[in-house]
C-alpha cells in the first residue's frame, strides 16, 4: 500500500515528470500543452500502476489530479481500430461526467479521431444512440443512464478493456451501489478496474474485494493552500437563476477587472454574449480561440479596453492580470485542483481579491472538498436583493447628475432649452426633467421590479432548503425536514416498489440524475409493495416530467404521474419505506442475493426494435470475481 501527501515539497528523487511516468507521444505532447509540468501526488503513484495493467484502489480527496491519474493511463494505451467502448467511467453526477469527459478531450487534443461519450440522465437519446451506433472509444456516465443503455441492448461492454469508479462514495451515498455491482457482473472479467473514493465504507471495500484482481491500494492526503488575501464566497443558486444572479452581482459589486469561469467552451461565447447584451464589456476566451485572438483579448482585459473574460480552465492557464480584483466560479468545478487554480488568477503579487462561486443545492457537498483543500472556510453570501440594486444604480445615477452639472458650458445651452419648454407648455421643470431621465434611460427600466425580487427570493428558499436538518442513515448530507402543509410539494407515482428491492436512496438518485434534481427537491416518499409515493416540487417544468418519464429503477420503467389517492377520500400512507426510514424491512433485506434482481426479459432488446440492426453481442458475465 503506497500511502503520499499531495503538494508536499518534492526531494530530488521525487521530482518525476510524466515522461519518468511511462506516457509519451501525443498523449505528453497533450499534457505539455495544457500547461501540466510536474505529476501531482496521486498521478506520480496511479500512472505507473495503471500503464502495468494493475488494478487500482485510490483513497484521494476530490482535487488532487485523480482525473489525469486514470485517464492518461488510459489514453496511453487506447487502440483507435477497435470501434467497440474500450473504456467505462462511472460517476456519481452529470456534472463530474461532463468534466471528466472534457479532460479526456483534452487529453486526446494531439489524437487523431478518439471518440470520447457522455451518458447521462437529461439528455435525449437520440444524441447518445447516434454517437455509439457511429462508435466510441471512451464512454463516460452515471450508473442509471449507463444501465438503461444495457437493458436496451445499446451499450455494448463485451470488449470493455478499462473500468473506472469515479468517486465511488458519492455513488454510494446516491443509491447507486447495485447498479455497479450489476453493471461490473456484466463486463469481461479480464479488464483493468480502478476505484477513487475519498473514504473506504464498507460496501466500497466489499465491491474491491469481489471485482478487483489484487489491487495496489494508493493513500493521498491533500495539502493543497490558496492565498489567505482572497475572499471566498459562494451563494446557493439553481442553474437557471445563475444568468440573474450574476447580473445582480455585478451591479453591487465594486470590481476592476473580472473573470468568470465555466464548464465547456460552448457556454463561454453564451454568458459572454448575454453579459454584452446587458450593457458589460465582455469576451470570451476558450481552447478553440486562436493564440493571436487569445492574446488580443487579454490586452484589452489589462488595458482596461475589457472589463469581462468568460473563460474554460484550459483558456485561463498562465494568465496574470493585474487588474484581475474577481473571479467568478459560474460553473464551479469538481476538482478542487481546478478551484485553487481559478481563484488563483486574482489575488496576486499581494494584492487582494474576491472569488464568488454559484452552487446548485446538488453541488453542496463540494463545499466540504475546498475547505479541505484550501484550509479556508468560504463564507455564504446572499443574492443582492433588489433594494440592494436600485440602491446602486440610483447612487450611479447620482454621480451621472453630479458630473453633468460640472459641464457648465454645456449646462448653459440646456437651461434655454428647458425654458423655452417650459414656457411653451406650462409644464413644471421638475416633469422636464423626470422626462428627460425617461428619454436617457430608454426602455429598459432604471430600478429593479420588487415582485421579481421576491419570485427569485421564493426560488432560493425552494432550492436551498431552509429549516432544521437532520443526518441521514446513511451518512449522506443532511436533507431539510419541510412543511408539508404550504403546498410546496405534489405527490407523484412510480411504479416500482418493495417487490423490486428500491430503497429511497435509489429513487433520489435516478430521479436527480435524469430529471436534473437536487436532494432539496425530494419530500417524502413512502414505497408500497407495488409502487411507491414521491413528493416533487409542485412547480417542476414539463419538461421535467418529459425526462423522468423514461427513467428506470431496478431495470423497470417508473411510469411516473400524478398521484390520484383513493377515490373519495385521503390516501393511506404505509410506514414502510418512508423517506426519513429509507432502510428496508428486515424481512425484506434477509436473504437478499444477486439471483434475486428482477428479470427483465419482458424489456424490448436492441435487435427486437429493428430488423436492420445488428443483433446485440451476448454480454461476458465476470463469474470469477
Amino acid at each position: 500500500m503506497k500511502e503520499t501527501e499531495d503538494s508536499a515539497p518534492l526531494t530530488d528523487e521525487e521530482q518525476v515528470t510524466f515522461a519518468d511516468l511511462g506516457l509519451d507521444g501525443p498523449v505528453l505532447a497533450a499534457i505539455r500543452d495544457l500547461g501540466y509540468e510536474r505529476p501531482s501526488a496521486i498521478q506520480a503513484a496511479t500512472i505507473p500502476t495503471l500503464l502495468a495493467g494493475r488494478d487500482v484502489v485510490g483513497m484521494a480527496q476530490t482535487g488532487t489530479g485523480k482525473t489525469a491519474a486514470f485517464a492518461l493511463p488510459i489514453m496511453q494505451r487506447l487502440d483507435l481500430s477497435q470501434k467497440t467502448p474500450q473504456a467505462l467511467v462511472l460517476a456519481p453526477t452529470r456534472e463530474l461526467a461532463l468534466q471528466v469527459s472534457e479532460a479526456f478531450e483534452a487529453y486526446a487534443a494531439r489524437m487523431k479521431n478518439v471518440h470520447v461519450l457522455p451518458v447521462y440522465g437529461g439528455q435525449g437519446y437520440g444524441v447518445q444512440l447516434s454517437a455509439l451506433r457511429r462508435g466510441v472509444h471512451i464512454v463516460v456516465g452515471t450508473p442509471g443512464r449507463i444501465m438503461d443503455h444495457l437493458d436496451k441492448g445499446t451499450l455494448d461492454l463485451s470488449e470493455l478493456k478499462y473500468l473506472v469508479l469515479d468517486e465511488a462514495d458519492e455513488m454510494l451515498k446516491m443509491g447507486f451501489v447495485e447498479d455497479i455491482e450489476t453493471i461490473l457482473a456484466e463486463t469481461p472479467a479480464d479488464k483493468q478496474v480502478a476505484l477513487f473514493s475519498a473514504t473506504m465504507p464498507s460496501q466500497i471495500r466489499r465491491i474491491s474485494k469481489s471485482y478487483l484482481r489484487d489491487p495496489e491500494e494508493i493513500t493521498v492526503k491533500s495539502k493543497t493552500t490558496t492565498n489567505t488575501n482572497i475572499t471566498q464566497r459562494y451563494v446557493i443558486v439553481s442553474h437557471q437563476q445563475k444568468l440573474d444572479a450574476l447580473t445582480r452581482i455585478l451591479e453591487v459589486e465594486n470590481f476592476d477587472g473580472m473573470i468568470i469561469f465555466v464548464r465547456t467552451r460552448g457556454e463561454t461565447e453564451t454568458v459572454a454574449e448575454k453579459l454584452r447584451a446587458r450593457g458589460y464589456s465582455a469576451a470570451a476566451i476558450s481552447g478553440d480561440v486562436a493564440q493571436a485572438q487569445r492574446e488580443r483579448t487579454v490586452n484589452q482585459l489589462k488595458s482596461g479596453k475589457l472589463d469581462i473574460l468568460v473563460a474554460t480552465d484550459v483558456a485561463a492557464r498562465g494568465l496574470d492580470v493585474e487588474r484581475i480584483s474577481h473571479v467568478v466560479n459560474f460553473d464551479i468545478p469538481t476538482d478542487t485542483e481546478s478551484y485553487v487554480h481559478r481563484i488563483g488568477r486574482t489575488g496576486r503579487a499581494g494584492r487582494t481579491g474576491d472569488a464568488i462561486s454559484f452552487v446548485t443545492p446538488r453541488e453542496r457537498y463540494l463545499l466540504g472538498h475546498i475547505e479541505k483543500a484550501t484550509r479556508q472556510q468560504p463564507e455564504q453570501m446572499q443574492l443582492p436583493t433588489s433594494e440592494d440594486v436600485n440602491n446602486t444604480r440610483l447612487a450611479r445615477f447620482d454621480d451621472s447628475i453630479t458630473a453633468a452639472l460640472s459641464e457648465s458650458e454645456r449646462m448653459n445651452k440646456f437651461r434655454d432649452i428647458i425654458a423655452h419648454y417650459v414656457r411653451n407648455h406650462d409644464v413644471p421643470e421638475a416633469d422636464v426633467a423626470a422626462a428627460l431621465a425617461i428619454v436617457a434611460q430608454g426602455d429598459t427600466p432604471l430600478l429593479l421590479d420588487e415582485a421579481e425580487d421576491a419570485r427569485m427570493r421564493d426560488e432560493l428558499a425552494r432550492v436551498e432548503g431552509r429549516g432544521k436538518k437532520t443526518r441521514d442513515r446513511d451518512g449522506s448530507e443532511p436533507r431539510p425536514r419541510r412543511d408539508r402543509s404550504s403546498g410546496a410539494f405534489t405527490a407523484y407515482r412510480i411504479e416500482v416498489g418493495r417487490r423490486h428491492r428500491v430503497e429511497p436512496r435509489q429513487i433520489v438518485g435516478a430521479l436527480a440524475n435524469e430529471g436534473g434534481l437536487g436532494r432539496d427537491d425530494f419530500g417524502a416518499i413512502s414505497i408500497k409493495p407495488d409502487f411507491s409515493i414521491v413528493e416533487l416540487p409542485t412547480t417542476l417544468p414539463a419538461g421535467t416530467l418529459d425526462k423522468l418519464r423514461d427513467t428506470r429503477i431496478s431495470g423497470r420503467l417508473i411510469e411516473i404521474k400524478p398521484d390520484r389517492g383513493r377515490p373519495g377520500g385521503r390516501r393511506r400512507d404505509d410506514d414502510e419505506g418512508g423517506y426519513r426510514n429509507d432502510r428496508p424491512r428486515r424481512d425484506d433485506r434477509d436473504g437478499f442475493s444477486r439471483g434475486d434482481r428482477p428479470q427483465r426479459d419482458d424489456r424490448p432488446r436492441y435487435s427486437d426494435r429493428a430488423d436492420d440492426r445488428p443483433a446485440r453481442k451476448p454480454r461476458h458475465k465476470n463469474t470469477d470475481r
